[in-house]
């Protein structure tokens, strides 16, 4: 993307232009066979997530817009839900479901039960990007609505209007955390309420976050190459791992403090634990190498 510079005035610096939302890098073309198994699902596979109690993979795909459930250790595809709009991430409410589906275009959050596939939709503002339960209900993050939406257990769905461009939504029980890709922040919010508690500087273009097994906020740092570390209560940032590659999707281990993190740039994907930055950097390595 260029960066227009603004004329300024006499004596002062130009500005430059504000660079948006950070996005996935543009992949190179394969050179090798990706690791494991690969099965075809459909058109635009982007969201995934895989629940240990039925074994299921689900993943997002489009023409037409669809839940693709498989089975996790055959990739057999069992089931496909029709969805009434797209989306691009997935979370799992917990264990057993159900599966939390953002559906961009149609300003709904589908809630999909395992393994049967029954659809509940909550309303919420334009275009929930992400989504994720918390205590009593749940959060989506409403990316060009400024807004996220709480729907919560027996209660109108409340929107919180205070954000220029909601992206990634962690959940932390009572409260919760949003990334905002416009504005390039982390900010964390009481759920009862929707009071916003936090707000902190989150890099040169954060996308999304994942929550570690120890309790801590991990931000990717999409535009930044870099990783985020946060507490969550305070919201404070412990410190940065420099992760070259435009780093973008996150999985974390539940029994572990480590999480895995794509390397959209160069087709790889990463453990860390997050570790020091000169380990990530020989697991970085080492990665290129195989």
């Amino acid at each position: 993307m260029a960066a227009v510079l603004v004329a300024a005035c006499s004596g002062s610096k130009p500005k430059a232009a504000h660079l948006g939302a950070a996005e996935p890098a543009v992949a190179p073309m394969a050179t090798s066979a990706p690791a494991g198994r690969s099965v075809a699902v459909g058109a635009a596979p982007e969201g995934i997530v895989y629940d240990p109690v039925t074994k299921l993979v689900a993943v997002t795909v489009r023409n037409p817009d669809r839940l693709v459930l498989l089975d996790g250790t055959t990739l057999k595809i069992e089931k496909e839900i029709r969805l009434a709009g797209h989306a691009r991430h997935l979370q799992l409410a917990g264990p057993g479901g159900p599966v939390i589906v953002p559906e961009e275009n149609a300003n709904v959050l589908g809630l999909v039960a395992l393994p049967g596939g029954a659809v509940t939709e909550l309303p919420t503002g334009k275009s929930p990007h992400d989504a994720s339960a918390v205590t009593g209900g749940f959060v989506a993050g409403d990316e060009f609505g400024g807004s996220i939406t709480i729907a919560r257990t027996g209660q109108p769905e409340q929107t919180v209007a205070d954000l220029t461009q909601p992206g990634g939504v962690v959940d932390f029980g009572d409260t919760v955390a949003v990334v905002d890709v416009g504005n390039f922040t982390v900010s964390t919010y009481q759920v009862s309420d929707g009071k916003r508690i936090a707000r902190a500087a989150a890099g040169a273009g954060p996308t999304h976050g994942i929550r570690t097994s120890d309790g801590r906020l991990i931000v990717a740092d999409t535009r930044g190459n870099q990783l985020l570390n946060f507490t969550e209560n305070p919201l404070s940032q412990l410190g940065k791992q420099s992760v070259p590659g435009a780093p973008y999707g996150m999985a974390s281990d539940p029994s572990t403090p480590r999480i895995w993190v794509t390397l959209t740039a160069l087709n790889q994907v990463v453990p860390s634990a997050p570790l020091s930055t000169e380990l990530l950097e020989v697991v970085t390595a080492e990665a290129a190498r195989l």
